[in-house]
Parts: structure tokens; sequence; C-alpha cells
């Protein structure tokens, strides 16, 4: 008969939830990343193909076309497997809103052909400026993923500045054991089709995936499940609510769905896309502006050491990025090493810097 304590044995079993009959993700392939994560998930990275297209179609001033995604969890050692010649990837791992790894990455050839039409190139060396150009098609790629994720969680998705190089498969590393594998069909302008390569985390994958879905595998540690943004409880299926004495029915949770519009992107031509090319080493002034304010000559000509100068914007508000007096991004005051710097935390839209220039 027992005392009442427990056994090793047995408090290993409740640590791991095998006594209530919940699994933890295992250390192997799946990670707890079920089926029917996989396929909300791709369906929910599928939905933001079509805005992806748009702004690389944009950028390349070519027709971009990107196949439906295919997810799959393998375990960080595997990546390699996927790829035969080298290749390109980009860091740029989630800091904010979610937080964890998050690469892309191109084969060689189309790295070569997104950076050479970026360049206005029809065949490029994959040197520093090549490399360059593929970071900010890759920024733009994140940048749209970001919003439609920040857009489902309610959050604001930052991803941190991208790193970029080029590779042979077997140095690929993701500073994760396991990873979620999303794979993206590429044609550019009916060239032969190429893949690019994008790299999540379980966890953050799952949550995207959870959320999108409705939630129906989370529970939370009673067992009877949590409660989404709309307020329909989980973990209770397709089961009406319980009946109160004031006579309530059950409820039905209505299917809501988001609006997809396309995005407002100036499409280039192939012309005007090579004459871009010719300014790439053109210097700009780029100034980064704390505030204004507007004083009066008196009050200007009785300044001396010490006078203190009140500016329009509030403590902790983004700063503004021009370039040649023009604002084209805002951004935060950062500090390295003993110098000051800006993170970039938002880009103004391109209809917006056109209107500025009237």
């Amino acid at each position: 008969m027992s005392d009442g304590s427990l056994s090793q044995d047995e408090i290993d079993a409740l640590l791991q939830g095998d006594s209530m009959g919940f699994s933890t993700p295992s250390a192997g392939g799946d990670s707890g990343f079920s089926e029917k994560d996989k396929n909300d998930f791709s369906s929910f990275l599928g939905e933001n193909v079509k805005s992806i297209e748009s702004n690389l179609s944009g950028m390349l001033g070519e027709n971009v076309t990107i196949g439906a995604p295919t997810v799959e969890v393998v375990n960080s050692s595997d990546i390699q497997s996927h790829f035969t010649d080298s290749i390109v990837e980009i860091k740029m791992d989630f800091n904010e809103g979610i937080v964890g790894p998050h690469s892309y990455i191109f084969e060689e050839k189309a790295a070569q052909v997104i950076a050479g039409k970026m360049m206005g190139q029809d065949d490029v060396d994959l040197n520093e400026a090549a490399l360059s150009a593929l970071e900010e098609a890759a920024n733009t790629i994140s940048g749209s993923t970001a919003t439609a994720v920040g857009d489902l969680l309610g959050k604001t998705i930052l991803n941190s500045p991208g790193k970029t190089s080029m590779l042979s498969p077997t140095e690929l590393a993701f500073n994760d054991s396991t990873a979620v594998l999303v794979s993206y069909p590429v044609t550019v302008n009916g060239l032969d089709p190429t893949k690019m390569v994008e790299l999540y985390t379980p966890e953050n994958a799952q949550e995207i995936a959870r959320t999108y879905g409705g939630g129906s595998d989370a529970m939370d540690s009673t067992g009877l499940g949590t409660q989404n943004s709309a307020g329909a409880a989980q973990g209770f299926g397709n089961q009406a609510m319980p009946q109160t004495g004031g006579g309530m029915q059950g409820f039905n949770q209505a299917n809501v769905q988001s609006v997809q519009f396309p995005n407002l992107v100036p499409q280039m031509n192939p012309t005007e896309q090579g004459n871009i090319g010719l300014l790439m080493d053109v210097y700009m002034e780029m100034t980064v502006e704390l505030g204004r304010t507007k004083r009066l000559i008196k009050d200007i000509l009785g300044m001396g050491e010490g006078t203190i100068i009140e500016l329009d914007k509030l403590a902790g508000e983004p700063v503004d990025i021009l370039v040649n007096h023009k604002l084209i991004a805002k951004g935060e005051v950062v500090v390295i090493d003993e110098n000051f710097g800006v993170r970039v935390t938002e880009i103004v839209s391109p209809m917006d810097r056109v209107g500025d220039l009237s």
C-alpha cells in the first residue's frame, strides 16, 4: 500500500504531462506541430503570396509568380539536405511580437536572377552589391509577412536587420534544434522555376497556425481550452454553449474572414529598372531629425549656453529619417558602442513618398 509519496518515475511522468493525458513537444521532427497546424500554417502563408508577388514584381520590374507554399518540420541538421548547390541565407530573426530565429534561403540561381533584375542586369556575380540588393528584396518579403502576422496576432512584429551570407549547404545552421521549413516555388518572367525557403521555429509557426485555425488543438492546463479573440470557447468542438436560466440558446460562432486588398506598389517597366541601376553609386544626404520648433527672432538672439529648446516631439516618439530632406522612414535612437544610431521601425509607404514630392 502506498504511503502517499510519489516515486521518481511518477514525478517524471507528472512533469511530462503523461498522467493527465497531455503530450509535450518531442525533440524529433514534429515538435508537437500537428498535421492540422501544418495545413493552417500553409493556408495562412498562401494567402500572403499575392502580396509578396506584387511587391517583388514592383521591385524587379518583372512578372514574378510564387506558387503555393509547402510546409514540413525537420531537424536542423536535415535542412542542408534540401539544397545541392551554393545558397544565400538572409537571417532576419524576430525580435518583437514574436521572438526567435527566422531566415530566408535562396538557391544560387534564384539569388542571381533576383539580384540581377534589381540591378538592371541579366547576369551578375553574387558580390557585395548583389547580396545587398537581394537583402533588400528579402526586406520587402519580410515586411509583407510581418504585417500579415501582426494583423493576425494583434501584435507589432519586427525583424532584426538582415545578415546576408553566401554558404555551401553544409555550412547552413539554424539556431534551434527543430525548424519549420516553408518552400515556395518562384518563377521570374517565365524563366525556369527555382525556390525560396523560409525557416521558422515550431513555437512561432504553431502560434500563427493555431491563431489562424481557431486554436482547436491548443489546450490549457485544465484541458478545457482557452478563449480566442472572438470570445468563442475553444476545446468544446461544435457543441453549443450551455443554456442558462434566462432562456439563452447556444451560440454559433460566425465565420469571419479578413478582406484582402492588393498592395499599392508602383510598377516599373524593365527600362526604368535598368536606368535606376545607373544611379546605384550616387551619394545622397541622409538626416535623422529629432524634432522641430519655431521661435521668435528675439528668442533666438537671446539664446546662450544652458538654454533649453523644447521640440515638438514627445519623449519616446519615433524620430524622422529623411533623404535629401524628404521623409522616407521613422525609427528609434540606439547607441552602438559610443556612437548614436537609429533602428528603422517604419518605412513610409511609396504612395506617401510620391505625394510628398508634389
